[in-house]
């Protein structure tokens, strides 16, 4: 595919309506527009960016209708923004967490090991 959209992954989009049914050929091959590559294409680069396919059908639905204010796709933006520098948070919260247990490792047995403590009481049989 044009854009490197796997095919199953085009079929899905179709199924669940981010993509109409595009036209066949006289062989029965999926044929695609130049509108069609161009709205895969910002469906994937939206993807890549982290918008949720949820997210992504009001980020089309405003973007069909050309006159319409930015100011919700601005929220709408701002709103991911905000929970990816959640998640970087968090991930830099669990990193800093985990190189203090790895620091801690003495590199004896596993009776002994830190990380292991750290993980929760197991029940020895």
């Amino acid at each position: 595919m044009a854009t490197g959209t796997k095919v199953e992954t085009v079929r899905y989009y179709e199924r669940i309506g981010l993509l109409g049914a595009p036209a066949r050929s006289e062989g029965n091959y999926r044929v695609y527009s130049e509108t069609e590559l161009g709205r895969l294409s910002f469906i994937r680069r939206a993807r890549d960016l982290g918008f949720t396919l949820e997210q992504i059908r009001e980020l089309l639905g405003m973007s069909d209708d050309r006159s319409r204010s930015c100011g919700a796709v601005d929220n709408l933006a701002r709103e991911h923004l905000a929970a990816v520098d959640r998640k970087i948070a968090d991930l830099r919260a669990l990193r800093r967490e985990l190189g203090n247990l790895v620091e801690q490792c003495s590199h004896g047995t596993i009776a002994d090991c830190r990380i292991i403590e750290a993980l929760g009481p197991m029940t020895r049989d």
